[in-house]
C-alpha cells in the first residue's frame, strides 16, 4: 500500500496506481503492506482494486443478467462489480438486432481482456454449450423444461434448459420470434442426437378454444366473477346470451374445468 485517505487505500502495480474502498478491509493496513484483489477500470475510468471477484472470470463461464442494450456497441451485462458492467460486443451478437438479448435476459459469458486492458464479456457459442450439456434420453418425454435461448438458426432455436440439457425448438413449434438470452417455457416432445426436441405450443388439453376464451372474458368482467349459467342451463338461454349451442358451451366449460380455471356450484359458474 502506497497511500491512504479517509475513503480509499492506494496500491501500485507496475507503476500504475489503483484505489481500494476502505469498506472492503477488515482493518486499516499500514503503508508498505501488500493488498491483493481484482484490478480493473471502472465506469468512471478510475483504476480500482477490489476483493470482490466478478461473477465471471477469464476461462470461467457463467450466466450474467442483461442490464442494458446499445445497438451501436453491444449488450451490457452484470459483472458482479458495483461500478463496472461488461459489454458483449456487437461482433459477438447476431446480425439481426431483433435476435439480440433484452434487459432482464440471461446470457452465458466469460471475462475477456483486450490488448488495451479493457474488460469485455465473451458470449458462449453453441459448441461450448454442447460440451457442458447432459445427454438426453427418451425418459424425458412430455416433461416441462424451462430454458434460455442460446442459438438461433433458420430451422429453429437451440436452448439450454435449467437441467443442462440442450434442447431444439423447431420453427413450427415456436410461438413467435425468439432472441438470444430469452427465458422460455417448453415441453419435451422427443429426443435425438443427445438433445431434447422441445415445443412451446400447449398440450392439446391445455389449448383454450375460442368459445372458452369468450366465457373467460365474460367471467372476468362479471360481478363477483360468476355467471348464472352451467352445463345444466337451458339451451335457449345459452344461445341467447352466448350465441353458441349448448353442446359448444358444455365443451368449452369442460375445457376450462380441466385446466382448473373455473368451477360450478349452486347453479353458477365461478372464475377460480
Amino acid at each position: 500500500m502506497t497511500d491512504l485517505n479517509k475513503d480509499e487505500a492506494f496500491v501500485q502495480i507496475e507503476g500504475i496506481t489503483f484505489a481500494m474502498d476502505l469498506s472492503e478491509l477488515d482493518e486499516i493496513q499500514e503503508l508498505g503492506d501488500e493488498l491483493g484483489g481484482f484490478v480493473y477500470e471502472n465506469q468512471a475510468h478510475k483504476n480500482k482494486i477490489t476483493t470482490v471477484m466478478p461473477k465471471v472470470m477469464k476461462g470461467v463461464w457463467d450466466y450474467a443478467d442483461v442490464i442494458d442494450v446499445r445497438t451501436d456497441l453491444g449488450v451490457f451485462v452484470d459483472s458482479g462489480l458495483k461500478d463496472k458492467d461488461l459489454v458483449v460486443s456487437l461482433d459477438d451478437l447476431p446480425l439481426e438486432h431483433s435476435e439480440w438479448p433484452k434487459k432482464g435476459d440471461r446470457v452465458m459469458v466469460e471475462l475477456s481482456v483486450d490488448h488495451k486492458g479493457r474488460l469485455w464479456g465473451k458470449l458462449a457459442d453453441l459448441n461450448l454449450y454442447m460440451q457442458l450439456a447432459r445427454s438426453a434420453g427418451d425418459q424425458e418425454k412430455n416433461r416441462d423444461e424451462d430454458g434460455v435461448v442460446i442459438a438461433i438458426r433458420n430451422s429453429g432455436t437451440f436452448v439450454m434448459t435449467e437441467d443442462y440439457y440442450i434442447g431444439f425448438i423447431h420453427s413450427n413449434e415456436q410461438d413467435g420470434p425468439l432472441r438470444i438470452g430469452q427465458k422460455v417455457k417448453t415441453r419435451v416432445i422427443g429426443s435425438s442426437h443427445r438433445r431434447l426436441n422441445l415445443s412451446m405450443k400447449p398440450r392439446a388439453y391445455e389449448e383454450i378454444t375460442p368459445d372458452a376464451e369468450m366465457i373467460l372474458a365474460v367471467l372476468e368482467h362479471a360481478r363477483d366473477g360468476k355467471i348464472p349459467y352451467t352445463d345444466k342451463s337451458d339451451p335457449d338461454d345459452i344461445k341467447e346470451y352466448f350465441g353458441i349451442s349448448k353442446g359448444s358451451f358444455k365443451r368449452a366449460l369442460g375445457n376450462l374445468m380441466k385446466q382448473r380455471k373455473i368451477e360450478q356450484k349452486d347453479g353458477f359458474t365461478y372464475l377460480k
